[in-house]
């Protein structure tokens, strides 16, 4: 009986950790753990039961299926094994970015790779607000206008979470 919940425990921490090797959460997380759990651990409509319950509740998807298909494959402990195995891959790897950025964080390459990332940043946020703007016919003058206002607080440094909230308290008031 321990040899069986210790293979369930180890087949449930290899298949979170691998999940989370190969993806990076959503969509492709939820194709992968489909074809990992149906039919070894669980039945399809469990799955599906998890899926839409993980949709329910605010939070990492990947972190409440883990915590779903673990409990439902073996309670409690298959729970904390699901989960150990899913925040390992992103901790471990944040830890050794941390680690590297510490290490090198008077050099000056590293300065210069820094603010290398500052435009690549602003072109990917540019990009995004493209994309969403885009398929606009054209864009309210309200938006325009929380744009222009957003622009003006940041030149004039006001903090970014200040604005923010500005911005989405100005969408509830200009935007009906």
């Amino acid at each position: 009986m321990k040899s069986i919940k210790l293979t369930l425990w180890l087949k449930l921490f290899w298949m979170f950790l691998k999940i989370n090797l190969l993806s990076t959460s959503g969509p492709s997380s939820i194709g992968l753990l489909y074809k990992e759990s149906v039919g070894t651990i669980m039945t399809e409509k469990q799955f599906v039961e998890a899926v839409g319950f993980s949709h329910l509740l605010p939070g990492s998807e990947a972190l409440k299926l883990a915590m779903f298909v673990g409990f439902a494959a073996g309670g409690i402990p298959g729970t904390l094994v699901a989960l150990l195995g899913s925040i390992l891959p992103p901790t471990v790897m944040m830890l050794g970015v941390v680690t590297l950025l510490q290490r090198f964080k008077g050099e000056a390459w590293m300065q210069g790779f820094v603010m290398g990332l500052s435009p690549a940043v602003a072109v990917v946020i540019l990009v995004v607000a493209w994309n969403l703007f885009r398929s606009e016919k054209s864009i309210p003058r309200q938006i325009l206008l929380i744009a222009v206002l957003s622009f003006l607080a940041f030149l004039l440094a006001v903090p970014s979470p200040i604005v923010l909230v500005g911005a989405g308290i100005l969408g509830v008031i200009l935007i009906r």
